[in-house]
């Protein structure tokens, strides 16, 4: 019983230094920005809002779930007629993860991202879509206080529809907080 006491705490005590040394840790993050559609007439630019937990497994690998939610712009047209037609320009929620790799220290990080997500598109007049999607893009981390960072990202989302997909440019501003580190 002695030895097994013995073990485990010594397992315990080197599983601490290493997660110290690693960095490991978990935070909180909320981000708002522009969604921009790409190639898409069926909507114009929105705002788009979402919340993000940061969970960093390694040095340089961070994993985010994310919940993200778009409020597309309406679109007007008259088709070559007197009358003008407005089109609701939809919205877009998904949620996923997405993968960082980061590069540089605790005040200044910079990280292409890449990630997976369900996407769910609803525009009224129009049957919901509801699709697996990839997001990528490059970020910027600024740290100005301990625990407190601030993200500047874009990000290219696509959504595959049938034999298509629909792609949105997103530019967001974000800040999180590290909740628990082992740093």
């Amino acid at each position: 019983m002695r030895m097994i006491l013995v073990t485990a705490l010594l397992a315990l005590i080197v599983g601490a230094g290493l997660a110290e040394a690693s960095g490991i840790g978990v935070g909180l993050g909320a981000f708002g920005g522009v969604s921009i559609p790409v190639v898409n007439d069926l909507s114009k630019q929105g705002s788009t809002l979402g919340i993000r937990a940061p969970v960093k497994l390694l040095p340089m690998v961070t994993v985010e779930p994310f919940f993200a939610s778009s409020a597309l712009g309406d679109v007007s047209d008259d088709f070559g007629t007197p009358i003008t037609y407005t089109r609701d320009g939809g919205k877009v929620s998904a949620f996923g993860a997405t993968a960082l790799i980061t590069f540089g220290g605790d005040r200044l990080q910079f990280y292409p991202f890449f990630g997976l997500a369900s996407y769910k598109l609803t525009r009224s007049g129009a049957e919901d879509i509801k699709d697996a999607g990839y997001n990528f893009g490059l970020g910027l981390g600024i740290s100005p206080i301990s625990k407190v960072t601030v993200h500047l990202r874009g990000e290219l989302s696509m959504i595959a529809t049938d034999e298509t997909s629909q792609k949105f440019a997103n530019v967001t501003a974000g800040v999180s907080y590290a909740v628990f580190s082992l740093k």
